[in-house]
């Protein structure tokens, strides 16, 4: 069995760690060699054999003497690295369907009263910027609505959630407190090679700010299913719970990934640890100093698939490596490039991308403005075509609606479907319906397990094609809701009593 576990999702420290280390010294330069004695007669016609006395060990007079040390690299980028502490309370409001005379008879009269219930979570971060900006998973602060950050020198600060980007499992934060912070520089995650010495700092179990140390071990890792844009660093440095959102850092003391999750069956560091590439981080940086509160990205109106060895044998290919186009948006910008179904994508400005995975990541990292070039493969022919880099279209407008009343929808926010938000909410296999956008804490939305991302394409029979749609037909009481909803690509529909 494989786990994918977010590096911050545990934070309970073990009661006991067993440790055996081995402290292997570097003895000091061998000196001038030892003046030997003569060899001595002892008798005519024999020689007794010399035995020189083993050289003493000395204790190291200088670094230079010394295995290599990393300290000014921590020296350098610690300051920066900080510790991110976020936490909610949860308040559970009575039922409204559960609130009558026959529940509190069974039940008593606290049964639909609200509880308390206080949530928190540990990660890690690093500052890009002296005014204060953060940059930490998602996951550490999803769903939280307080945040501190302690830094290095034991300052804690509050600080605000200024952006959470989900598809990337990225967050940026801003310290509210302060100035003229320590920093750490960003580096190119694209300049990486397999072997390069790297270093993670971060808060793993909540025992303090630590520093492991390791390689690259693989770049562009996909089909790990942590998040949309699934191309990773591979390391295996020590990353275990609390290191999450701390920093990938390399030689130089530059941030080159923000350490994201491990593969484990025990919930600890067994050496296979992720981390988002800094180009990427780079973007959402972007976005959270422009004052944006969604990251934006370029739009390709079309579907990709990979490429099993019999597809590629049947389009003539030598290997199975690219992003097979499934399907075309007419209105796209991959239509306007003049591509269409079958063509294969295998590089983004001259950059391979052997997967749909490595073509979102390619195109992910581009700005919005301008063109990017892709190399394609038809009739086994490579051509060239330039793709204008644009955000995903609003059509229509997403209307958005909190629903009221009494029906399972109260407490969901949704809004209208179109491309835009179907590349914001990751959403699968629908074109039409209306999206499930936000769910309130403790509403009986929550309660039956609506997601972010639903989409609702029916309710008792009757089509929903608008917000205004689903406003009006959940609008009153029903003795029963006959629900079709697409979650993930996966249609199915549910009863519900009323």
């Amino acid at each position: 069995m494989r786990w994918f576990i977010g590096a911050s999702r545990l934070v309970a420290l073990a009661a006991a760690l067993g440790v055996t280390a081995t402290l292997i010294g570097r003895c000091a330069e061998p000196g001038p060699a030892l003046a030997q004695p003569a060899p001595q007669e002892k008798s005519p016609g024999r020689v007794e054999s010399f035995t020189p006395p083993a050289p003493e060990r000395v204790v190291p007079t200088s670094r230079a003497e010394i295995a290599y040390s990393f300290a000014p690299i921590v020296k350098k980028a610690q300051p920066a690295v900080v510790n991110v502490f976020a936490s909610r309370v949860e308040r559970m409001p009575a039922n409204p369907l559960l609130d009558d005379p026959i529940f509190r008879r069974f039940f008593g009269e606290g049964g639909g009263m609200p509880g308390r219930n206080m949530a928190q979570s540990l990660g890690s971060g690093v500052i890009v910027d002296q005014g204060g900006l953060v940059v930490t998973n998602n996951h550490v602060i999803e769903g939280m609505t307080d945040v501190k950050v302690a830094l290095a020198d034991k300052r804690e600060i509050p600080a605000k959630i200024l952006l959470r980007d989900p598809r990337t499992d990225l967050a940026v934060l801003k310290l509210t407190e302060g100035s003229n912070f320590p920093t750490m520089e960003l580096g190119d995650s694209d300049a990486l090679e397999v072997g390069d010495l790297t270093l993670a700092i971060g808060n793993p179990f909540g025992v303090g700010q630590t520093v492991t140390q390791g390689i690259i071990s693989a770049l562009a890792r996909t089909h790990v299913g942590i998040t949309d844009y699934g191309f990773f660093i591979q390391t295996d440095a020590a990353i275990n719970p609390g290191n999450s959102g701390g920093p990938l850092v390399d030689m130089n003391g530059r941030v080159v990934g923000i350490n994201s999750a491990i593969f484990s069956k025990s919930g600890g560091s067994v050496g296979i640890g992720f981390a988002i590439p800094v180009n990427m981080v780079k973007s959402v940086i972007a976005a959270a100093k422009g004052g944006g509160k969604l990251v934006k990205r370029p739009w390709m109106g079309a579907s990709l698939q990979g490429l099993s060895q019999e597809i590629a044998d049947g389009l003539g290919l030598d290997r199975p490596t690219g992003a097979l186009l499934a399907d075309v948006d007419p209105k796209g910008p991959t239509a306007e490039a003049g591509l269409k179904r079958g063509d294969v994508i295998i590089s983004v400005d001259g950059q391979p991308a052997d997967d749909p995975e490595a073509v979102g990541y390619r195109l992910g990292t581009k700005p919005l403005g301008g063109q990017a070039t892709l190399g394609v493969l038809r009739g086994g022919k490579k051509i060239a075509a330039q793709i204008r880099l644009a955000p995903a279209p609003e059509t229509p407008p997403r209307d958005e609606v909190k629903l009221k009343g009494r029906s399972p929808f109260t407490g969901a926010t949704v809004v209208n479907i179109s491309p835009a938000v179907i590349e914001e909410m990751s959403v699968q296999g629908a074109t039409n319906g209306v999206v499930v956008a936000e769910i309130e804490d403790g509403s009986y939305a929550q309660q039956l397990n609506l997601q972010r991302g639903d989409v609702v394409l029916e309710v008792n029979d009757q089509k929903v094609d608008s917000t205004r749609e689903l406003e009006k037909v959940t609008a009153g009481r029903a003795y029963y809701w006959k629900i079709t909803l697409s979650r993930g690509g996966q249609v199915f529909t549910t009863v519900i009593g009323g």
